[in-house]
């Protein structure tokens, strides 16, 4: 596993304690911040898991192309909003195009 699935994994289950605290004692405050920190993780685990998906991409790219398959890689782990924001638009983008005729 890597760094981005281990923080997600441990933000979910402290937002899933949060929530459950939070509903022991009634403070919704404490809820909502649990839910967030749960979304939050999950997100930086769904992150992880497509990283590690892409290393094994990068591994079977012909040789010719996986220098430039690591410096994609490489960005996408120091700028991980900025991948995550480069991504969603493109498939809106994807998405636009594929409901036009």
């Amino acid at each position: 596993m890597t760094n981005p699935r281990i923080d997600g994994a441990a933000d979910t289950l402290t937002g899933k304690a949060q929530s459950a605290i939070g509903r022991l004692t009634g403070d919704s405050r404490l809820q909502l911040d649990g839910r967030l920190n749960e979304v939050k993780g999950k997100a930086r685990d769904a992150y992880g898991r497509v990283i590690d998906g892409l290393e094994g991409l990068v591994e079977k790219a012909p040789r010719e192309y996986q220098g430039r398959a690591r410096q994609g890689l490489e960005f996408a782990r120091r700028k991980p909003l900025l991948t995550t924001g480069i991504v969603a638009g493109l498939a809106l983008l994807l998405s636009g195009l594929g409901r036009r005729r």
